[in-house]
């Protein structure tokens, strides 16, 4: 008898460690520090008002992005890489379709790091949360 109470509190250990170490990698994604560099580019007024991918209404003001892969409510830091300026956009929405473009932002994300008018920019980014 003193054996099996011996098992199940050490089985009942276990469910509870996991549990604590899903969690912790749940509100981090796993992923912050995860760096990629390529092209970025903006989506606007054609999208306003429109579901994205996460479900969220597309808001041209607020800074966020869309990346093929990373979770929503993912946070990035994206650095224009020409001239340092740096955005913290989260992740709402899937794309870009372009090839050679590794993430989306807003209109308002990218005009913190670059004019609207460059439309296509090169840029580091990093999960931070």
């Amino acid at each position: 008898m003193k054996f099996i109470s011996k098992i199940l509190i050490a089985i009942a250990a276990s469910i509870l460690i996991s549990g604590c170490s899903n969690l912790k990698s749940r509100s981090s994604n796993g992923l912050v520090g995860y760096t990629e560099t390529g092209k970025a580019s903006f989506y606007g007024m054609k999208h306003q008002n429109k579901k994205t991918a996460s479900g969220d209404v597309f808001n041209q003001n607020l800074k966020t992005a869309a990346h093929r892969k990373l979770p929503f409510d993912t946070k990035v830091k994206v650095t224009n890489v020409e001239n340092g300026k740096s955005v913290v956009a989260r992740i709402n929405d899937r794309g870009p379709y372009i090839k050679g473009r590794i993430i989306d932002l807003s209109k308002s994300a990218f005009s913190s790091i670059a004019n609207p008018a460059s439309g296509v920019i090169r840029v580091k980014l990093e999960v931070v949360d």
